[in-house]
C-alpha cells in the first residue's frame, strides 16, 4: 500500500509510539585548534560539509541540503524565530553573520539583538549505515522564543537511480515530542528526521487539496531551562525492507542522540590524527601553509563508501543539487581520482591511494580499459545501460602512470605484484587500440580531454598522445619491477618512438606551436591550447620545442589573474563561458605550474601555483572550485565548488615544483630540484613519506647557497640526491647545497576583486646567466609593479635596465630591495624588458 494512502496519513499523519526519549544534549566543546577559516557570511556563497557517509552542501546564509549517501534526505533547510514580547518574526538566514570552517566541522552563527544561534555541522566517516550527517544548534537568548526549522523532504537517490515524487511524512508522537518518518513508494527506502523537544508543523490530511507544505520542527526555547544545551537535528535513512521500518529508524535516531558527544569526539580525533600524520609545509607565507593543509583535508573529505559493501572511493566533488539529484560531481571518476593520487602520494596517505586504485581495478572492463564514471547508486540498477562508464580514453594511461607513482612513492612493490594481471591488461588495451595505424592511442576509444568541440570531436588529441607516451615509460618501469624485461624494453622503445612521432606530427615550426589534435587524414587542428603542458606531468624531457608555448601560456593570452584558460583568448574558438573552449580550470593551472617548474620557468610556475592556492578561500572555504570564467573572476554558476582535483593542484605543484621533491620509496631517497621564492630565507616540509620512512626537510639560505637537510623521523634513513648542475650532496646523503645566482627576483601574488578582468603582471620569460638576469614582463598599460630583488652577494655592482631599484624594502629582510617597473601607456597589455646585470 502506498504510504500516502495509509490510515496514518488519512488521519493527519500522526502516529503514537512508546519510545525512549530524545533529549537536548549538554553542550560540549568542538575542536577549533589548527586549521581554521573565519569569515563574515557572504550570501549565496557555498559551503560543503562532507564525509564518507553524509554530505551537507549549502549556502553561507545557512540553508543546506542533507544527504545520507547515496540519498538526499532533505533540502531548503531554513529557520524562523518568534521572540516573546517581540512581535516581528525573524528570518534567521537573513541574520547569518559569521561562518567558521574547520577540518572536522563548519559553524554558521546567526546574530540578532535578542539571541545568538550557532549551527554546527559535521559529517561522520565511520557512521553506521543510514546515518552520517549531523547538525547541532546551540541557542543563547535573552527571552523565551519559538524556533521553526523548516525543510523540504526529498528521499531522492543520487543520479541516475530513479526517484519517486515527494515523500509522505508521518509524525511519530512521543512523550518528548516525536519525529518525522519520510515514506516513499517503496518498502525498502524511508528516512527519519528529529529534534528533541519539537512538535510538528503542518501535516495536511489526505482530504485536503493537493499542495506542498514544507515540514516543520517547532521548538520552544526557554533560557532558564535550555541554556548550555545542543538541540541536534538527527537524520537517518533505511534502504532495505528491514531498515526502512519506523522502529529501525527510531533506533538510529535514539543512538545518535544518546551517543552524540562520543560520536563527535571520535570524529574530531580522526581529523586530529590525520593532521598529525600527513605532510605539512612551513614557509614564510602562512596563507600558503594553510592552503596546503586545506587541500589535504578537502581531498580526504571526498572519500565515499560505495553501497552496498562499504568500499572507499574518491568522488569528484560536491555542490548543491538544487532541484536535481546531482550534488555537483558527487560520484566516482577514474581520471579525476588518478590525477589526485599524485597529491595523495605526495602527502603520504598511501592507504587512500591503495583504496582508490583497488576501487578502479575492481571495475576494469574485461578488455583492460579503466573506468571513467561510476555513480554512488550503481548497485541499484544496470549501470552498463548508460554510456558513461568507460566514456573517457585517458583513464587507462593515467592508471599506468599513477600506479607507478604510487609504487615509487610508497615502495610497495608487493601491491604491484598482487595486481599484475590488471596492469598487464591495461597495457594491452593501451597498445592495441590505434584506429589509424600510426602507433598512437587515439580518441576512437573514448574522449581524450574534450567532451565536445566545435566542428566535431577530434580523432587524436595531443593530450592523449602525450599520456600514451608517458604511460609507455611508466609501463617500462613497472615491468622491470615485475621482472618482465622483454616488456620493459619494448615499452621503453615505444616511449621513445612516440616522443619522436608527436614531435613530427604535432609540432608546427612555422608557428612554433603544438597542434591541439590530428585528424585521421593527417591534417591538424591548430587551436592554441594548454594541453601540451601535460608533457611534463610525469617528469622526463617533455617536448622538444617548448619555448614559444611556455611564453604564451604565461602571457595574458592564456593566463588570467586566477588561473589558466585551456584555449587562448586570441584563438577563434575562444569562449570564456564554455566548458572546454576558454574557461579557467585550476586543473590546467596545476598542469602548467608543474611544467613551468620542471622546464626552468619558476616565476611563472610560482604565479600559477599561488593562483590555485589563493582560490582556497575565494568561494567554498577550504576547497578549490572546479572552473571559472575565462573573462571575469567569477566561478561558473554550476561549478562544483568542492572539487577533488582542483585541491590536488595546490599540493602537487607545491611539493614537486616549488620544493622540487621527487620521492623514490624503493631506495628511501629523495631527488631534489628546489625553486624557493627569492623573498624566502627558509622553508620546511614536515612528515614527508618516503616508502616506509617518514622524514622532514629543512631549506635554509646560507650566503650563495640553499642548503637542504633531511631528518629521518621513522623507518630506514632517507638519503638526498640531486642532478641539478652545481649541487653538492654530502657523503652520507643527509644534505645538499644548491648554488644560487647572485641576483634573484620574487613576484607578488593575490586574486583580484570578483568580476575583475585580467590586468596583473605576467612573467613571459626569465633567463639567468653568469652576470645577468633578463626578464620579459607584461602588464596592463600604465601599470606600476613592485618586485622584490635579493642580492646573494653583499658587494655587488648592480645595474638595472627597464626598472629602478629603490631603498631596501622595510620588512623584506636582509638583502632584499624593491624593483619598480613602469609599463608603457597605451591600450591593453604592454610589454617591458628588465635586465639586471653585475
Amino acid at each position: 500500500m502506498r504510504a500516502a494512502f495509509s490510515l496514518v496519513a488519512m488521519l493527519g499523519g500522526i502516529a503514537a509510539a512508546q519510545t525512549g526519549a530524545l533529549r537536548p544534549v549538554d553542550a560540549f566543546p568542538v575542536n577549533e585548534d589548527g586549521l581554521a577559516i573565519q569569515r563574515h557570511v557572504e550570501a549565496g556563497k557555498p559551503f560543503t560539509v562532507a564525509g564518507s557517509r553524509g554530505v551537507m552542501p549549502g549556502q553561507q546564509e545557512g540553508t543546506f541540503e542533507a544527504w545520507i549517501l547515496p540519498v538526499k534526505l532533505l533540502s531548503h533547510f531554513a529557520i524562523r524565530a518568534d521572540v516573546e514580547g517581540y512581535s516581528v518574526p525573524i528570518d534567521l538566514n537573513a541574520d547569518a553573520a559569521e561562518i567558521g570552517v574547520f577540518p572536522d566541522h563548519t559553524v554558521i552563527t546567526y546574530s540578532h539583538i535578542a539571541f545568538t544561534v550557532k549551527q554546527i555541522m559535521f559529517a561522520q566517516d565511520d557512521a553506521e549505515d543510514g546515518t552520517g550527517a549531523v547538525v547541532m544548534f546551540q541557542i543563547d537568548s535573552t527571552r523565551p522564543m519559538d524556533l521553526t526549522f523548516s525543510f523540504t523532504p526529498e528521499m531522492r537517490p543520487m543520479w541516475p537511480q530513479r526517484s519517486q515524487g515527494v515523500p509522505s511524512a508521518e509524525w511519530v508522537r512521543r512523550q518528548d515530542g516525536g519525529f518525522y518518518v519520510l515514506h516513499t513508494d517503496f518498502p525498502d527506502l524511508a528516512g527519519a528526521v528529529a529534534m528533541p523537544n519539537t512538535q510538528p508543523g503542518i501535516l495536511a490530511p489526505y482530504q485536503e487539496k493537493p499542495k506542498f507544505y514544507p515540514l516543520e520542527l517547532k521548538l520552544h526555547y526557554d533560557p532558564k531551562r535550555d541554556t548550555n544545551h545542543y538541540f541536534p537535528l538527527l537524520m537517518a535513512m533505511g534502504n532495505t525492507v528491514e531498515t526502512a521500518t519506523n522502529g529501525m529508524l527510531q533506533g538510529k535516531l535514539e543512538r545518535l542522540n544518546a551517543e552524540l558527544p562520543q560520536i563527535y569526539a571520535k570524529h574530531a580525533e580522526r581529523y586530529r590524527q590525520m593532521g598529525d600524520r600527513l605532510t605539512a609545509i612551513r614557509t614564510p607565507d602562512a596563507g600558503l601553509n594553510d592552503d596546503f593543509g586545506w587541500a589535504e583535508m578537502s581531498i580526504e573529505q571526498l572519500r565515499a563508501k560505495a553501497q552496498p559493501g562499504g568500499e572507499i572511493g574518491l568522488v569528484a566533488g560536491y555542490y548543491s543539487s538544487g532541484d536535481s539529484a546531482r550534488p555537483g560531481f558527487g560520484w566516482y571518476f577514474g581520471r579525476d581520482s588518478l590525477y589526485t593520487l599524485y597529491a595523495v602520494n605526495g602527502f603520504g596517505d598511501f592507504g587512500l591511494s591503495r583504496d582508490e586504485l583497488e576501487f578502479l581495478m575492481k571495475r576494469q572492463r574485461d578488455d583492460g580499459k579503466i573506468m571513467h564514471e561510476y555513480p554512488q547508486t550503481a548497485a541499484y540498477f544496470d549501470w552498463k545501460d548508460f554510456s558513461y562508464a568507460y566514456a573517457a580514453a585517458d583513464s587507462t594511461p593515467l592508471f599506468l602512470t599513477a600506479m607507478l607513482d604510487y609504487v615509487q612513492s610508497s615502495g610497495d612493490v608487493s601491491f604491484l605484484r598482487e595486481h599484475r594481471e590488471v596492469v598487464e591488461k591495461a597495457w594491452r588495451f593501451e597498445t592495441t587500440h590505434d584506429s589509424d595505424g600510426d602507433g598512437i592511442y587515439d580518441n576512437s576509444q573514448g574522449t581524450g580531454w574534450v567532451e565536445s568541440w566545435p566542428g566535431g570531436m577530434p580523432h587524436q588529441e595531443v593530450y592523449l598522445a602525450l599520456l600514451d607516451q608517458q604511460a609507455s615509460v611508466a609501463m617500462s618501469k613497472l615491468a622491470r619491477l615485475l621482472g618482465d624485461q622483454a616488456t620493459a624494453d619494448s615499452a621503453a622503445a615505444r616511449g621513445v618512438e612516440l616522443a619522436k612521432k608527436i614531435e613530427a606530427e604535432y609540432y608546427d615550426s612555422a608557428r612554433q606551436a603544438y597542434a591541439f589534435s590530428r585528424n585521421a587524414d593527417g591534417t591538424l587542428d591548430r587551436t592554441a591550447t594548454v594541453y601540451p603542458a601535460i608533457a611534463w606531468w610525469n617528469g622526463g624531457e617533455g617536448l622538444a620545442h617548448p619555448g614559444a608555448s611556455f611564453r604564451r601560456w604565461a602571457s595574458h593570452d592564456f593566463s588570467t589573474d586566477w588561473g589558466l584558460r585551456d584555449v587562448a583568448e586570441s584563438d577563434p574558438f575562444y569562449d570564456p563561458i564554455s566548458y572546454h573552449q576558454g574557461s579557467v580550470w585550476p586543473l590546467f593551472t596545476g598542469w602548467a605550474s608543474v611544467a613551468e617548474y620542471r622546464a626552468g620557468h619558476p616565476l611563472a610556475g610560482y604565479a600559477h601555483l599561488m593562483q590555485n592556492a589563493d582560490l582556497t578561500t575565494a568561494q567554498d572555504l577550504g576547497a578549490v572550485t572546479e572552473l571559472l570564467s575565462g573573462a571575469f573572476f567569477q566561478p561558473f554558476g554550476r561549478s562544483t565548488s568542492h572539487q577533488l582535483w582542483s585541491s590536488a593542484m595546490v599540493i602537487t605543484p607545491a611539493l614537486r615544483g616549488l620544493f622540487g621533491i621527487e620521492v623514490d620509496g624503493l631506495s628511501s631517497s629523495l631527488h631534489l630540484d628546489p625553486h624557493l621564492p627569492a623573498d624566502w630565507d627558509h622553508a620546511a616540509v614536515d612528515r614527508l613519506h618516503v616508502g616506509g620512512s617518514v622524514c622532514s626537510l629543512e631549506y635554509q639560505r646560507e650566503a650563495r647557497g640553499l642548503v637542504v637537510k633531511v631528518s629521518t623521523l621513522s623507518g630506514p634513513a632517507v638519503r638526498l640526491a640531486s642532478a641539478v648542475k652545481g649541487s653538492r650532496v654530502s657523503a652520507d646523503g643527509s644534505s645538499v647545497v644548491f648554488a644560487l645566482p647572485a641576483i634573484e627576483v620574487a613576484v607578488p601574488h593575490g586574486l583580484p576583486l570578483p568580476g575583475a578582468r585580467t590586468s596583473q603582471m605576467k612573467v613571459l620569460s626569465e633567463v639567468s646567466e653568469a652576470h645577468s638576469l633578463k626578464l620579459e614582463l607584461e602588464a596592463d598599460a600604465g601599470t606600476v609593479v613592485e618586485l622584490t630583488v635579493r642580492r646573494n652577494e653583499a658587494k655587488l655592482g648592480l645595474h638595472v635596465e627597464g626598472g629602478t631599484i629603490v631603498d631596501a624594502a622595510a620588512g623584506r629582510g636582509a638583502g632584499l630591495e624593491k624593483l619598480i617597473v613602469k609599463f608603457p601607456q597605451g591600450t591593453g597589455y604592454q610589454q617591458s624588458a628588465v635586465t639586471l646585470s653585475w
